[in-house]
């Protein structure tokens, strides 16, 4: 039994936009450090670059770190018909390069909105549009044997029963979620209590701690504002306020044998808080396996 532990690309996304590490450095940092694998999320590069594409699939072989999962971004909330119907073939053209990269799990996302206009009865009229868009993406994506799925993040499809949702409703064998174990404590859930939940329906999974607090003045840069009003900060996993032993837990207790990944969002150097969070959550995944007399 035992998770695949690895990393995404996300967490180096300020050194990669600095121009102090390549996505090919990240495969390097992975191997050096024990991690299995990296999930390529194209923030800083883009894979619509032939040469670079060929150039990570290369590195991934030389190196023997696997790459699990391709993270895009995308919107099915379109203005008309004809917007739409163009954010689906770019959907699709993602899909083509998650089969050029060898992976069978594609992420992508499928709705923004301001944060005052995501209120249920919007999300309700959303609703068919998202499932629709969903649909026709894993169908797409169905004929290379690839998973699509969605993550709980971007306020409109963040709460858990709205994921969940979306994902009962597409009702498509490979399309499933995402989930990340920190996310849902920016709308004011609970990642113990809801994790469990989600793990039967998850493709991928994120491991990301947050510090979550309730100031009554406006804290320094690095703090977002959740949906009930409170503050949240990136931080190293096992550092933050979330319950990362419970989480841990959950995916033991699910005998979770999948792709995990470290998502740093901290403010500290992402070379260390990627490196400190790989080490907490290997050594907090030895603790939660050992009281369960798990070798």
């Amino acid at each position: 039994m035992g998770m695949k532990l690895g990393i995404s690309t996300y967490s180096f996304v300020r050194a990669i936009q600095g121009g102090t590490m390549s996505v090919l450095d990240i495969f390097d940092f992975a191997k050096e450090n024990g991690a299995v694998h990296v999930e390529v999320v194209p923030i800083g590069f883009s894979l619509t670059d032939p040469e670079v594409l060929n150039a990570i699939v290369r590195k991934s072989n030389s190196t023997g770190v696997a790459i699990s999962n391709y993270a895009v971004g995308g919107n099915l909330l379109q203005p008309n018909e004809e917007a739409f119907e163009k954010e689906l073939k770019r959907l699709e053209g993602e899909v083509d390069i998650a089969r050029q990269l060898g992976v069978t799990r594609m992420r992508h996302d499928i709705a923004w909105r301001a944060p005052a206009e995501t209120t249920s009865s919007q999300f309700e009229a959303d609703f068919p549009r998202l499932v629709d868009g969903c649909q026709r993406v894993a169908d797409y994506a169905a004929q290379y044997g690839i998973v699509t799925s969605i993550e709980n993040h971007g306020f409109h499809v963040q709460a858990s029963d709205r994921v969940l949702r979306i994902v009962e409703a597409v009702g498509r064998p490979n399309f499933r979620t995402t989930l990340d174990t920190g996310n849902f404590l920016v709308i004011d859930e609970d990642p113990a209590v809801i994790v469990p939940r989600h793990l039967p329906f998850a493709s991928m999974v994120h491991l990301k701690d947050f510090y979550y607090r309730k100031f009554s003045w406006q804290p320094s840069r690095g703090w977002g504002r959740t949906a009930g009003g409170r503050y949240y900060r990136g931080s190293i996993f096992g550092c933050g306020d979330l319950d990362t032993m419970a989480v841990l837990r959950a995916l033991r207790d699910a005998d979770y044998d999948g792709f995990v990944s470290i998502e740093f969002e901290g403010i500290e150097d992402p070379h260390v808080g990627t490196l400190q969070s790989l080490e907490n959550a290997q050594a907090i995944w030895t603790a939660v396996k050992e009281e369960a007399g798990i070798r």
